[in-house]
């Protein structure tokens, strides 16, 4: 097979020839000195503002009104959903090659198709790579321990012990003797919840200051499938679960799991319906959640009502969107741009692109728009004013300062 480098490709690859693979038409109304390429919807007219201009040289081009240029590699790059070769978790560099090969006719090259995580790949979680110490509720000894994590976070006794089951102290040798003990939230798949752990959403005791100065996920962890899925218990079974998910009537959904049992510690003081609570399960996708994290839960709670408790930010806006685009079926790319504006790009049967202000956040208003069913989906961010539902529980509000620069921090196109 024929090694190629991106300089062949630049070489002998036109940018109008991966135009027109991506679905664009020459315009000739532009005339042929600076040729023009546009969309054409599904009635057989232009798409407004979609049109890319071809420079001199024939190897580059350029959208206005930006002038950035683009070329054979840049713009595949940056416009992974144009091509029928990309799919979700899929590596640029994968991508340009499939495209690029393709379109030259040479033969693709032999390999397994895989989607991970770049940077994060490696030895798999080994479980038995760590001490555990449980909480346990006969033993006040044992519950101590778990006191300075719990601590400044303001979440009381009584949920710690409603979510028992589903911590405990992790603490891993290194090979220069130095032991590192960090609380830990289990991953598991949804398929099989708390049955086989593949991965812990991680805490670290906080600092003099009272900052937790560590928090992320353990070496090898599963975080593009696995989650941390709990549920109350009155009878815990050896894996902390009296109802099967597909049994369960709604499932919670946030960003950590310290966010869950604030949010369960603020419906037990705040309302009297928090016992319906122990017919549902709570979970925490560590972070970003992924394509598969909510297409594996909707899978095994088929009949639930899902609240979405993520961050009260444009990042965890996104993330209530996307999954109402999962939960209808589509196939999608989405991103919030500097603007606040939220782009959706729905691959789903014909190429639509979507550009909403979300300045003022209107879920309901957002579904509608990009004919998505609400059905059985509940969006709930915290109180107006708070970031997370932890913040909500120890009234530690955010001002607009602290506000754009968290979620310039976090914003991030959705993790496949």
């Amino acid at each position: 097979m024929a090694e190629l480098t991106y300089e062949d490709y630049k070489r002998r690859l036109s940018i109008q020839e991966l135009l027109v693979d991506a679905g664009y038409r020459l315009n000739r109304r532009d005339g042929l000195r600076y040729p023009s390429y546009v969309r054409i919807d599904s009635d057989g007219r232009r798409v407004r503002g979609d049109k890319f201009i071809v420079t001199a040289n024939g190897f580059c081009c350029f959208q206005p009104p930006e002038r950035k240029n683009y070329n054979v590699i840049s713009f595949i790059k940056e416009h992974p959903h144009f091509f029928a070769d990309y799919t979700p978790g899929m590596s640029a560099d994968r991508l340009v090659n499939l495209v690029c090969r393709r379109l030259l006719n040479e033969p693709q090259e032999i390999r397994e198709t895989r989607i991970f995580n770049p940077g994060k790949e490696g030895k798999p979680f080994d479980m038995d790579e760590y001490d555990l110490q449980a909480f346990r509720m006969d033993d006040w000894e044992s519950q101590k321990k778990f006191y300075p994590y719990f601590k400044n976070r303001g979440i009381d006794l009584d949920t710690q012990r409603a979510f028992c089951s589903h911590f405990f102290l992790a603490s891993k040798h290194r090979t220069d003797g130095k032991v590192f003990t960090n609380l830990a939230f289990p991953l598991s798949l949804p398929a099989w919840p708390g049955k086989q752990i593949v991965g812990l959403e991680e805490r670290s005791r906080p600092n003099a200051e009272g900052k937790t100065a560590y928090k992320g996920m353990a070496a090898g962890s599963n975080a593009t499938k696995g989650m941390w899925i709990a549920q109350l218990n009155s009878h815990r079974s050896d894996v902390g679960f009296n109802i099967p998910l597909s049994g369960v009537k709604d499932v919670y959904w946030f960003e950590s799991a310290f966010d869950a049992m604030a949010f369960y510690q603020i419906e037990k003081k705040e309302t009297v319906a928090y016992a319906d609570l122990g017919n549902a399960v709570f979970v925490s996708t560590g972070g970003t959640p992924s394509i598969r994290q909510f297409a594996g839960m909707q899978e095994q709670t088929p009949d639930a009502n899902h609240h979405l408790c993520f961050d009260r930010d444009q990042a965890g806006q996104l993330y209530a969107v996307n999954f109402a685009l999962q939960m209808n079926g589509r196939v999608f790319n989405s991103h919030m741009t500097k603007k606040d504006t939220l782009v959706v790009t729905d691959l789903t049967g014909k190429y639509g692109r979507t550009e909403l202000d979300v300045r003022t956040f209107d879920f309901e208003a957002i579904c509608k728009e990009l004919g998505l069913e609400k059905g059985r989906i509940d969006y709930r961010p915290p109180s107006e004013g708070y970031k997370d539902w932890n913040d909500q529980l120890i009234g530690k509000r955010m001002d607009e300062d602290k506000e754009q620069e968290n979620t310039e921090e976090r914003q991030t196109r959705f993790r496949r």
